[in-house]
């Protein structure tokens, strides 16, 4: 946990607002906010703050459970694959070795939205059926039901890189 300043404002006048500054977390607050819930609010953002980090670190396993959660959800848990993890990719967001079923994941997706990251993993698991991008393959991948959005928010931060 962060160590927490808080910042009292006189022309703030109902909201809070947070932001990480130099590793301590900068709590903005009304001056007119009673003691008690600036100490409420401390605690709410610091534990929004740590949600927010745990979801952005990579983790391999993290990837298996979720890569297991969309095999059954959209492919009935017929897909196998040998391994799974985050890994350092300049261009790409994923990639599938369709011979050996070793699925591969952009540590920069990490940090992305669950629902992005779903979107990625059942791409490269439909290349575990389908080795290319043809129809057979995007109907496979259209099975996720946040695919166009998913794409385009893809496209959206590629576009600014």
């Amino acid at each position: 946990m962060p160590p927490v300043r808080i910042i009292t404002s006189r022309k703030r006048r109902r909201t809070v607002a947070a932001r990480l500054r130099s590793g301590v977390l900068e709590l903005l607050v009304p001056a007119t906010m009673p003691h008690s819930e600036r100490e409420h609010w401390a605690e709410v953002m610091s534990r929004r703050l740590e949600r927010r980090a745990e979801r952005s670190r990579p983790s391999d396993e993290r990837l298996q459970k979720r890569a297991a959660k969309l095999n059954l959800r959209h492919f009935d848990g017929a897909l196998s694959w040998t391994a799974i993890g985050f890994g350092d990719m300049e261009r790409l967001w994923g990639s599938c070795t369709f011979t050996d079923g070793a699925i591969r994941i952009a540590r920069r997706a990490a940090s992305l939205p669950d629902w992005v990251l779903d979107y990625l993993l059942v791409h490269e698991l439909a290349h575990l059926v389908h080795s290319d991008h043809g129809a057979e393959f995007h109907e496979l991948e259209n099975r996720y039901p946040l695919t166009e959005r998913a794409k385009g928010y893809l496209l959206a931060i590629d576009s600014f890189r």
